[in-house]
């Protein structure tokens, strides 16, 4: 598996489930506490708004549903 990339929000429970999903090797950025990575995050979804959004292989996909 390549790289995973993680854009959310702290407390969030999507996030929360995403990154315990994901394992430790997943690289998290909390969006709300630093600008960049909400820019980043928001060139990769498109301007969507919502967390989590998680980049893997060059793909994004937005929210979280379970799974891994």
């Amino acid at each position: 598996m390549g790289k995973i990339v993680i854009y959310g929000k702290d407390g969030w429970p999507y996030t929360q489930e995403a990154r315990e999903a994901l394992g430790p090797d997943a690289e998290y950025h909390d969006v709300i506490k630093d600008g960049l990575r909400l820019t980043e995050m928001l060139t990769w979804s498109g301007g969507t708004r919502k967390v989590p959004v998680i980049i893997r292989d060059g793909e994004a996909s937005i929210g979280w549903e379970g799974g891994t």
